[in-house]
């Protein structure tokens, strides 16, 4: 065995804690799960570690010793602030605007309802303070920044206790000398207080977003940074001694000091490497679009594959839509919500049944875990329906209580709605299905995308339990669950790419397009991108991708529309680029006005650095029946029948399942409905045709 032959994927979800391991020795992988520690996450890493290096029969120092990197998804900063545990975050804004994220971009919930107030500011009105400058949209300045007034200022913050500090100033984007100062006279006078700059964290237009992407990166470097170097910390201990890269929202990885020092990166960390894993087992089939649905333990989180590439979007809300914060980024576009393994199913005042969207989480989980829990979760319900089997849950590290979770659902659920255990079991089932459904209907049928000509991509460990469910009601003719499916975001970051986006803002229209210019700002984003290429990977095996965000004129809002070069060398490429535009608002909007011109906000670049290899690799073979015990399973199609079950890792290529019938492995069951058909493809994954 070779010395610093393996790579670990680690993601930490809400219930599990997800490990997968790639040798790259023969190319073959290994996955394991161990539960979350809510109280200290890190050492719920660790605790998957040294899992693996049981089943290696290694001490975990010699086992981390033979690792040459660690990628590592976490929800801990997107936990920080749904939970209030960021840090007493000063604003500092241009004089005469101190209301940008209480009007925010002017949306209502409820747009007639007046008794309704406005959500309270990310950061409070007693934090927000007004500089004395002004810089006008050409750049130009208006006021010079009275830096007599922003000591003075300083000061205060300091009585004030403040632990962090976000500087948002008018049109930095366009000069950003301001913010400069503003920066170099925090350092000065508050040493050691973190603050971020606006134009360095999301240089582009519209205030609120800015000003909300430059609050949370301020709000979360304090407890991000500790986070991260308690991480790093216990690794090394530990005895790894390779690279630690972090999981970003938008589908990539960064080392752990450009996450540290922009941490708004991380909010969406783990559930945008779910459309990435997906991505990587997309050569077994010809389809172009897949919905990728990640059922974990307390999320369901779906996203998109479309044409080969994977939609982004600004649009991210931390909650409900316009009653929550806008994080303003950038990020992989994906939809959560709370239906996943772990969701807590009750009966309200009137007497109907609700999944979701609380969680039992890790601690105390189902109360089929016997770790205290008492109310009833999906999983109380699946392992009623025999859907799991209660002797073998995480390769039988696990044993699950049938009666406890027997109790729960009679005590809360059938009771209440005067149902037989098993018919409850059933309705929660259901309804958790509908729940994913509708969640998936809001992110396909609302952008342009038939669900019926996609194929669904399976992931999370208990995205089994209904995936044919699911697909047979989106329309779907196949679901792909990847043999490594129970971990697909763990999955999705083993085979990303070292990234990073740069942006910049310079207006044209293409009725006048300044070739000149925009040249010169894409001649600049690329040489941001070979600088950092060099810095991180010694410039080997970068590529770059190229956008800019155009509109229509007049319109509100802008679409991100790819470049298929960095320099506009011809009439002929601005008009290439013209057309571009025109497909891709037909493609999201089913409209569009070829004879109108375009104009330009927004200029992108992304660059990628190979740090491992694309494709997933296949799971180590491991000794295993065909044939396990056939058991009950009462199906949603139908009642209770004795079906064949089968173990995933001992399935051979091409082999074929008709339904109903069960694939267990250590980490999922999967139900093959009655009328379903399953066959193993060539690279491990289970393709279902799902019937009708």
């Amino acid at each position: 065995m070779s010395y610093r032959s393996l790579r670990f994927s680690v993601d930490t979800g809400g219930t599990f804690t997800d490990l997968v391991v790639a040798n790259d020795e023969d190319g073959s992988l290994s996955l394991y799960k161990t539960p979350t520690v809510p109280s200290d996450p890190v050492s719920g890493v660790i605790d998957a570690l040294t899992v693996a290096a049981e089943f290696a029969a290694q001490p975990l120092s010699a086992y981390l010793a033979r690792g040459r990197m660690l990628i590592h998804g976490t929800t801990h900063a997107i936990n920080a602030i749904i939970t209030g545990a960021t840090a007493r975050t000063a604003l500092l804004t241009t004089s005469g605007h101190p209301d940008m994220l209480v009007f925010r971009e002017g949306g209502r919930a409820e747009a007639f309802n007046f008794t309704v107030p406005y959500p309270e500011p990310f950061i409070p009105k007693a934090l927000t303070f007004e500089v004395p400058e002004r810089i006008m949209t050409d750049g130009t300045v208006t006021q010079a920044l009275d830096e007599t007034a922003v000591v003075a200022l300083l000061e205060h913050l300091k009585s004030a206790k403040v632990e962090a500090i976000a500087v948002c100033l008018l049109w930095s984007i366009v000069n950003p000398t301001h913010e400069l100062s503003v920066g170099r006279l925090i350092q000065s006078h508050l040493p050691g207080i973190p603050f971020t700059l606006s134009h360095q964290v999301n240089p582009s237009i519209r205030e609120y977003r800015r000003a909300m992407s430059t609050a949370l990166d301020a709000s979360l470097k304090p407890t991000m940074s500790v986070y991260l170097s308690n991480l790093e910390t216990k690794l090394r201990q530990a005895g790894f001694t390779g690279r630690i890269l972090i999981v970003t929202s938008h589908g990539g990885v960064t080392d752990t000091a450009a996450a540290a020092a922009s941490p708004v990166q991380l909010i969406n960390s783990g559930p945008s490497m779910g459309p990435v894993g997906a991505m990587g087992y997309s050569r077994s089939t010809s389809t172009h679009t897949f919905i990728v649905g990640d059922t974990g333990g307390t999320t369901f989180d779906v996203s998109l594959v479309r044409d080969g590439r994977i939609p982004r979007t600004r649009e991210t809300w931390l909650g409900r839509p316009l009653v929550s914060h806008l994080t303003g980024m950038p990020s992989v576009d994906v939809r959560s919500i709370g239906a996943g393994g772990g969701s807590i199913a009750w009966v309200d005042s009137g007497g109907l049944l609700h999944v979701g969207p609380n969680s039992a989480g890790a601690d105390p989980g189902p109360a089929a875990y016997g770790r205290g829990g008492v109310r009833p979760t999906v999983t109380d319900a699946a392992l009623l329906l025999g859907f799991i089997d209660s002797d073998h849950f995480l390769g039988g590290r696990m044993i699950l209580d049938r009666n406890a979770a027997a109790d729960a659902i009679e005590r809360d659920i059938a009771s209440s709605l005067g149902l037989a255990v098993e018919e409850a079991a059933t309705a929660i089932i259901e309804l958790a299905t509908e729940n994913m459904v509708q969640a998936i209907m809001n992110i396909t049928v609302n952008q342009g995308i038939d669900p019926a000509a996609a194929m669904f991509v399976a992931g999370g460990g208990a995205a089994g339990l209904n995936c044919v469910a699911i697909g047979r009601r989106l329309g779907c003719r196949q679901v792909l669950v990847p043999e490594t499916g129970a971990a697909l975001a763990a999955v999705g970051a083993l085979i990303s790419d070292l990234t990073a986006r740069f942006h910049a803002m310079f207006h044209s229209h293409s009725g006048n397009f300044d070739r000149s210019g925009v040249n010169d700002v894409l001649t600049r984003l690329k040489a941001d991108c070979m600088a950092f290429a060099e810095q991180t990977t010694g410039g080997r095996e970068a590529s770059i991708s190229w956008s800019t965000e155009a509109r229509y004129p007049d319109q509100a809002w802008e679409i991100e529309v790819p470049l298929k070069n960095s320099c506009f060398d011809s009439v002929e490429a601005v008009e290439e680029f013209v057309q571009s535009f025109h497909r891709a608002h037909l493609e999201l909007f089913a409209v569009h006005d070829p004879q109108s011109q375009v104009e330009t906000i927004g200029w992108n670049a992304e660059v990628r650095c190979k740090v491992g290899p694309h494709e997933p690799g296949r799971l180590s073979s491991q000794s295993a029946p065909l044939r396990l015990p056939p058991r009950k399973v009462r199906f949603l199609t139908g009642g209770w029948q004795t079906v064949e079950v089968y173990h995933f890792d001992a399935l051979p290529v091409h082999f074929r399942i008709t339904g109903p019938a069960i694939v267990d492995s250590s980490f999922t069951s999967i139900v093959i409905d009655p009328g379903a058909r399953a066959t193993r493809d060539e690279f491990g994954s289970l393709v279902i045709d799902v019937g009708r």
